[in-house]
């Protein structure tokens, strides 16, 4: 049997890095841009709220750039402050570089499980052998022991024993953080 779980994020992921005016050390997204035109060239820079002091911080996401360089379809994101395009940015391994940020994904995202709550017992009982598929709606990293668990109703450490019993299997690595795709089976 098969089962096809998602990981949804459900709002913008903090942002991590220091305040100059306090000592917080998360921001959130406002969701809007700053851009500045000097001649042919180009600047826009997302602007972040600090969580402590309500400081407002840029970060950088066009820098000196020709004006005939950027997609018309950019420049009007940018302008109309488009959301989707405020958490595509975040995400992007290039502005988080620049910036130097990581994001905190704590309490930002859900796991859909089609339906039901978890796998409920009549899952166990009525089949030995459940596949899961986990897909990522975008690239949140979470502890694979962590989605298990939610999504069969089972404590941590009850899937770390069924782990090293054997019980639950993938071909991937269960250890650590994943923000991609994979695949356990459950046997019971």
């Amino acid at each position: 049997m098969l089962k096809n779980w998602m990981v949804v994020p459900t709002c913008l992921p903090l942002v991590r890095r220091r305040c100059h005016a306090c000592a917080s050390e998360h921001f959130r997204a406002s969701g809007k841009f700053r851009v500045n035109a000097n001649h042919k060239l180009i600047d826009a820079w997302l602007l972040v709220l600090c969580t402590g002091c309500g400081e407002t911080a840029k970060l950088t996401v066009l820098e000196r750039t020709t004006v005939r360089s950027v997609q018309p379809e950019l420049l009007d994101r940018l302008h109309d402050n488009d959301l989707g395009l405020t958490a595509e940015l975040l995400q992007d391994p290039v502005v988080q570089r620049r910036n130097r940020i990581a994001l905190d994904w704590d309490d930002a995202w859900r796991l859909d499980t089609g339906g039901s709550d978890h796998l409920s017992r009549s899952d166990h009982l009525d089949h030995e052998v459940i596949d899961v598929a986990v897909r990522f709606a975008a690239r949140i990293p979470v502890r694979p022991v962590r989605l298990i668990a939610e999504g069969c109703g089972l404590s941590r450490g009850e899937v770390e024993r069924l782990i090293t019993e054997g019980n639950i299997v993938s071909a991937g690595r269960l250890g650590g953080k994943l923000s991609g795709d994979f695949t356990f089976t459950l046997k019971r």
